[in-house]
């Protein structure tokens, strides 16, 4: 017979780790009555059969109909009130997650009228900063059925974004400028990527803290 747990919680700082799903493989065995604990940098999202039912903020939740009307309403409906029930809880970090390192892997051709052939080879490198916005949006769309999810999972993806969005604002930028002259517009370059890479990391749950 399946175990069932009473408590559900995950008690880690996740250092490293955007997602832990509880459990990491199959299911697990819930009941009207078990309490599920978010910490302050969590947040909790079920899922039923593929389906995100709710997300709990930190506190200690019982599920009940008063605490997690939501789900229970779902899972009264589905299983006429009847426990146990099955489900996956996804444990989402919504900490910052800080210095993390881009760099040019190979240089950028620009425009740069007026300087030798009327091109330049720029190369860059810096860090940037993220944390999770939705965490059900994030856990549908990216983390799926991973039982763990760590940063260096997606980092490739966003430094590719990022760069993406860096190129694009350095030839804008170089048609008006020298490249003497963009040496002194770092912080505005850091500014201008941030604000074209906010809507790439929104659709998928992301928030983009800083660019430098």
């Amino acid at each position: 017979m399946a175990r069932i747990f009473d408590v559900v919680e995950y008690p880690s700082e996740m250092a490293e780790e955007l997602v832990h799903r509880f459990p990491e493989q199959g299911v697990a065995d819930l009941r009207f009555g078990s309490q599920v604990i978010v910490r302050e940098s969590q947040r909790a999202v079920f899922f039923r059969d593929g389906h995100a039912l709710d997300v709990l903020g930190p506190g200690r939740h019982t599920i009940s109909t008063a605490n997690v009307p939501v789900l229970t309403d779902f899972l009264g409906k589905a299983f006429d009130n009847r426990t146990p029930f099955t489900a996956e809880v996804y444990y989402v970090s919504m900490r910052e997650f800080a210095d993390r390192k881009w760099g040019t892997p190979q240089p950028i051709l620009v425009s740069n009228p007026g300087m030798g052939l009327g091109v330049a080879l720029l190369q860059g490198y810096g860090s940037y900063s993220f944390q999770i916005k939705d965490a059900q949006q994030f856990v549908t769309q990216i983390v799926g059925a991973q039982g763990i999810y760590r940063t260096s999972d997606i980092e490739n993806r966003l430094r590719v974004m990022l760069l993406s969005k860096l190129q694009d604002l350095l030839a804008e930028t170089a048609v008006k400028n020298s490249v003497a002259a963009l040496i002194g517009l770092t912080e505005e370059i850091g500014a201008g990527v941030r604000a074209k890479a906010q809507d790439d990391f929104a659709a998928i749950g992301l928030l983009l803290k800083s660019f430098y």
